[in-house]
């Protein structure tokens, strides 16, 4: 310049980050006299330096759920395909309602799985986990097979829940929520865990209507995959399921033969 002073234009980008936006880049003029050059220079280098060292620095990537399910698996998957909780229970409507199926049921399973049911049961009293004074829920019950083999049994309290209700045995009710108090019941059974589009909340609300020293027993699928209905698959074995259990104890673990269910899983719940 002509009165001796050095203009400079310093571009610096202020935008360190990963998103599709454009930078934003500052545009500063700076004059200098000569007698401020040396210190300018110092300031300018030690400011060049300083912005190069931080541009360098790069947050590390997080991992994705493909690489952190490959170290940590599930011991209980989801199946995917659910865009929302009235998705999943239109899915199970489409069963528990199919016409074709609730004729089956009534007719020619009806008898068939009442005397299934009683011997399972019947077992389950041998060993004193049942008894005729117990209150006893169902879980998922249907129209009521394991109820009716209850109430054969002589076990007068037992009642039924499923999404449709089916009187006398068989009231409204979803397993993610259910509509009874706490501690309420001293047995509660099921055959349909893997429906359950949220096993945890399933188990919650089995603990929370137990009775303290109640007993569940839950009929699941180990050896092989549930139908098109099921909402999770239990991977390896029972542990995924027994540790969702948090107030109970289990009791014993068993094979079963229960209309395409292989293992039986009894838990009592601790005193408080």
């Amino acid at each position: 310049m002509h009165d001796g002073r050095i203009r400079l234009v310093v571009i610096v980008s202020v935008n360190n980050s990963d998103d599709d936006d454009d930078d934003d880049d500052a545009v500063t003029v700076v004059v200098v006299t000569p007698i401020l050059k040396p210190f300018f220079l110092i300031f300018l280098s030690f400011f060049l330096f300083l912005h190069l060292f931080l541009s360098s620095k790069k947050a590390p990537d997080s991992p994705s759920s493909s690489s952190a399910a490959a170290t940590t698996p599930p011991l209980i998957r989801i199946r995917p395909g659910f865009r929302s909780y009235d998705d999943y229970i239109k899915l199970q409507l489409n069963k528990t309602l199919n016409p074709r199926l609730r004729r089956v049921w009534a007719t020619r399973d009806w008898d068939r799985k009442v005397r299934v049911f009683a011997r399972f049961f019947s077992e389950l009293e041998a060993e004193g986990l049942l008894t005729n004074a117990s209150a006893a829920l169902c879980v998922g019950a249907r129209l009521g097979q394991e109820v009716a083999a209850l109430r054969g049994l002589g076990v007068a309290g037992a009642l039924g829940m499923d999404l449709v209700p089916a009187p006398p045995l068989v009231v409204a009710g979803d397993f993610h929520a259910q509509p009874f108090p706490d501690d309420y019941f001293d047995f509660e059974f099921s055959n349909v865990f893997d429906h359950a589009l949220y096993p945890e909340r399933f188990v919650a609300e089995v603990e929370r209507t137990l009775r303290p020293g109640g007993v569940a027993v839950l009929h699941v699928a180990v050896h092989r995959r549930g139908d098109k209905y099921s909402a999770n698959d239990l991977l390896g074995g029972v542990d995924g399921l027994v540790a969702l259990f948090k107030r109970s104890e289990l009791v014993r673990v068993r094979k079963v033969d229960g209309f395409g269910l292989d293992t039986e899983v009894v838990l009592r719940k601790k005193q408080k």
